[in-house]
């Protein structure tokens, strides 16, 4: 079973546990990292924990969502092997994946729908990545991690 892990600052909560839900009516392993209420919290923590989960191999994906999914987005990419992607509906949220070989998937609470977000989590999960000409392009994306 693959494993997906979610996580989220006070802003994202409602959509991180929707999210959750969704995946596992899926068949998905969700391992949730919190945060777990509406109580403010900071999204770099989240973040980093979704990315730290997905670049141990402790679960294949992830699901970021904090308010406008800048933040959490930055804060995943920080992560030595994560490619965190910010999408806004299924069209971005597959060419992540296709193009870039998105492993981490970003959402802002206030600025989509959560029907479109489990639209765009199911196409970037239906997605494969394409090589080819984007292979050298996600080795140099990676590189830059090691500077």
């Amino acid at each position: 079973m693959t494993t997906i892990a979610v996580g989220c600052d006070h802003a994202g909560y409602n959509l991180k546990t929707h999210l959750a839900e969704h995946l596992k009516s899926l068949g998905y392993e969700v391992l949730d990292l919190g945060s777990y209420s509406a109580d403010r919290v900071d999204y770099p923590e989240y973040g980093a924990a979704v990315g730290r989960a997905v670049a141990s191999g402790e679960a294949k994906y992830g699901v970021c969502v904090c308010g406008s999914g800048v933040g959490i987005s930055i804060a995943a990419n920080k992560i030595s092997g994560v490619r965190a992607a910010l999408v806004s509906d299924a069209a971005s949220a597959e060419l992540s994946r296709q193009h870039n070989d998105a492993n981490v998937l970003c959402f802002g609470e206030r600025s989509i729908e959560f029907e479109v977000a489990e639209t765009a989590l199911e196409a970037w999960l239906n997605a494969e990545f394409e090589g080819g000409r984007h292979l050298a392009r996600v080795e140099k994306l990676n590189a830059l991690s090691e500077e």
